[in-house]
């Protein structure tokens, strides 16, 4: 089956499983919404929206985690996985921000990425569910997902980012992406479905016999 031809059955099984997908992560502005995509490596996101909704009432501007400094910033997010070093990132990307940026989250990717602790990833979801801006943001999960359903050949998370651009309409970018995560999460689980059982991967390759085992990014 060709790419384009399973995109059209992912599609419409996806919008029939998800026609309004809810945001995994919790925010009040772009800048926490940053913040909370940077929290969210090698965490899961009810573990930062259940720590970030006990921070986010008080703190949610660049000028109160400068002013809380980097042990303070520790404290509230030790929850968290290698709190340590994302509190040094959310620390100086705070100050970044109102040093050189008047205390606004830039809105181009080359700003974005040059910020501490923020990767291309990070910087593709802000684009995308704080500024609108049609992008593709793909984590490990995505890429598991877009080999197992045959869209990539899987080298690395920017290549795969790259397919699925060239396979799925622009104007679909946003949505999609969200709809995948979910869909991740409920059915095409890691150690769950193999590439064997969920609806997308039985209707993609009805003949697979042998699980299917994605290469690591």
């Amino acid at each position: 089956m060709k790419k384009k031809k399973k995109s059209k059955i992912i599609q419409r099984i996806l919008n029939n499983t998800y026609p309004n997908v809810p945001v995994p992560l919790n925010y009040r502005n772009i800048f926490t919404l940053l913040v909370s995509v940077l929290l969210s490596a090698q965490c899961t996101d009810v573990n930062v929206n259940n720590v970030t909704k006990n921070i986010y009432p008080k703190y949610n501007h660049p000028k109160h985690f400068v002013k809380l400094g980097r042990k303070k910033i520790e404290k509230l997010i030790r929850k968290i996985g290698i709190f340590r070093v994302k509190a040094k990132s959310i620390y100086y990307l705070s100050r970044t921000l109102v040093e050189k940026y008047k205390s606004k989250v830039p809105r181009t990717y080359e700003e974005l990425e040059q910020l501490p602790g923020v990767g291309h990833k990070t910087a593709s979801v802000v684009m995308s569910q704080g500024f609108g801006y049609p992008a593709f943001p793909v984590d490990t999960h995505i890429h598991r997902l877009a080999q197992r359903w045959g869209l990539t050949n899987g080298k690395n998370v920017l290549q795969t980012e790259k397919d699925l651009k060239a396979i799925f309409p622009k104007k679909n970018w946003n949505r999609l992406h969200l709809q995948i995560i979910w869909y991740g999460r409920e059915y095409c689980k890691a150690r769950e479905c193999f590439g064997l059982s969920c609806k997308i991967c039985k209707s993609c390759y009805p003949n697979r016999k042998k699980k299917f085992i994605a290469k690591k990014a």
